[in-house]
């Protein structure tokens, strides 16, 4: 197990944060989870060991949301992750997350932009533009790289989001759904982390000091949600895609450049 102080001075925030975001908070403080441990560790073995502790925040979300979610939002994206972590496995000796990183950050960007110019036609025209219906190809296309980022820097928020969020879903079915989608991928991730051999003893030992954090957060999470209304949790999960889309080429370009 990690004992270094400086290490949990960190990953403590870090857990929180994430777990606040798994509750249903959602935006740019699950992406602070891995840059924050990375820190004082490798980004791959700050990976490495979130990854249990976002399995154990799933189970809590999957507790507190279950009541709460869309079938087929998760019908169209879940074969496309499937295939996005296929290809993140696949390419893993090739692929950098920085790259990935200011990739996402750029189109997460330029959603938010959308629905910024969006919102301003609505207002000058005095309507609101309806919610979007479902697409096939538009799910499979968000969910594989929602799979891929997700697999390769725990970066899938965003593309979900941006297929997501114009479904103007109740805020509980929203999260409820988010929820199992992220539940399914880090179940299936766990098989090629073991592959890559991510888990050793001193990885796991870690994780399981931090994990009894996981569940307080989540909780905490799931409690501000609740109380959220439409006309609230939208704006606010726009902001934090737009806070996860700075931070995301904040990173990337950062490391690129070094």
């Amino acid at each position: 197990m990690m004992t270094d102080p400086i290490f949990y001075a960190a990953a403590i925030p870090a857990v929180i944060m994430v777990g606040l975001s798994k509750g249903g908070f959602g935006g740019a403080m699950a992406l602070m989870g891995v840059p924050l441990m990375a820190l004082t560790i490798s980004p791959v073995q700050a990976a490495a060991i979130l990854l249990p502790i976002l399995i154990v925040m799933d189970i809590v979300s999957l507790w507190t949301w279950r009541s709460h979610s869309d079938t087929r939002t998760l019908t169209v994206m879940v074969p496309g992750a499937l295939i996005g972590i296929a290809i993140g496995w696949a390419t893993a000796a090739w692929v950098t997350a920085p790259m990935i990183r200011l990739v996402v950050g750029a189109v997460a960007l330029w959603f938010v932009w959308r629905y910024v110019v969006q919102r301003l036609a609505d207002a000058r025209n005095g309507g609101e533009r309806q919610p979007h219906g479902h697409n096939t190809t538009r799910g499979m296309f968000w969910g594989t790289l929602a799979g891929f980022t997700s697999f390769v820097s725990h970066a899938g928020g965003p593309p979900y989001q941006i297929y997501a969020l114009p479904l103007r879903q109740d805020p509980k079915t929203y999260t409820g759904t988010s929820v199992r989608f992220f539940a399914i991928i880090n179940a299936i991730k766990l098989v090629p982390y073991f592959a890559l051999g991510q888990f050793d003893a001193t990885n796991l030992s870690t994780s399981l000091a931090l994990a009894p954090l996981a569940p307080v957060a989540t909780l905490a999470g799931a409690y501000i949600v609740r109380r959220m209304k439409p006309d609230v949790f939208y704006p606010f999960m726009y902001f934090m895609v737009l806070l996860a889309a700075l931070k995301l080429i904040w990173d990337g370009a950062v490391h690129l450049m070094a």
